[in-house]
C-alpha cells in the first residue's frame, strides 16, 4: 500500500504536536481551531492523513482526541481494553503506517486501568475472568503484571503495584509492536518510525511519554 500523497509529519514533529495538545487539555485551554462541523467532515470524505497512531485503552475516561486536543482526521485511534496487542490490532497499526505514512505510534495506558486490576486480581488471588473473551485480555496482560508482582513481593502496597503494573503492561505492548511485526520493525529501522509508550493520568489530565522516546 503506498503512503498518502500528503506529506506526513516526522515522528518527532508528531510527538511535539501531541505534547502541545495534551498540555492545552491538562491546563483546560483547549483549542477552538479544531474543526468538527459539516465542512470538516466533507473535507475528509476523499481521504485522511492522520499524523499519529494511538493504541489506547477502551476506558470511557480516556478518549485520545480529547486528551491530545485534536480534531477530525488527526489521529488514527485503536481502542481495546488494557491497550493489549493482538494480531488484528497490530494489523491496524500496520495499516495506518503503510497507507498514510504515519510515523508515530503511541501505546497509551492510564492510571486505575480496570484490565490491569483484573490481571492483578488473577495473578495474586487467582480470581478468574467472567468470560473466555475477557480472560484473553487478562492473559495478554499477565506476563508483565506477573513480573511486577514477583519483584514487589507479597507485602507490596496495592497502589504501588497498580502503578508499576500499568507501566509494565504498556512497555510490553510497545515491545510487541516493535518486534512482533516485520513491517513495523522495518519502518522503525529504515524510515524513522517511532513506537512510544505513554501513561495518561486520570487525576491530572497529563500524559507522560516514558518508553521509547
Amino acid at each position: 500500500m503506498p503512503p498518502s500523497p500528503t506529506s506526513p509529519l516526522s515522528a518527532q514533529e508528531a510527538l511535539a504536536q501531541l505534547r502541545a495538545g495534551n498540555q492545552r487539555f491538562a491546563l483546560n485551554a483547549r483549542s477552538s481551531e479544531n474543526p468538527l462541523g459539516r465542512s470538516a467532515r466533507q473535507a475528509l470524505v476523499a481521504g485522511q492523513s492522520p499524523f499519529a497512531i494511538i493504541l489506547s485503552c477502551s476506558d470511557s475516561r480516556a478518549p485520545s482526541e480529547y486528551i491530545f486536543d485534536q480534531g477530525l482526521g488527526d489521529l488514527f485511534v485503536i481502542r481495546v481494553a488494557g491497550n493489549v496487542v493482538a494480531p488484528s490490532l497490530v494489523g491496524s497499526v500496520e495499516f495506518a503506517a503503510a497507507k498514510f505514512g504515519t510515523r508515530l505510534a503511541v501505546v497509551m495506558g492510564h492510571s486505575h486501568c480496570g484490565a490491569v486490576q483484573a490481571t492483578l486480581d488473577y495473578v495474586r488471588d487467582g480470581k478468574g475472568a467472567p468470560s473466555d473473551n475477557i480472560r484473553d485480555i487478562v492473559e495478554r496482560c499477565r506476563e508483565p503484571v506477573t513480573t511486577v508482582v514477583h519483584a514487589a513481593g507479597p507485602d507490596a502496597d496495592p497502589e504501588f503495584l497498580m502503578k508499576q503494573a500499568v507501566r509494565a503492561n504498556i512497555r510490553n505492548s510497545c515491545d510487541h509492536l516493535r518486534h512482533g511485526s516485520r513491517l513495523l520493525e522495518k519502518l522503525c529501522q529504515e524510515e524513522g518510525m517511532l513506537i512510544v509508550g505513554a501513561e495518561y493520568s486520570l487525576e491530572t489530565g497529563a500524559v507522560d511519554f516514558f518508553d521509547g522516546v
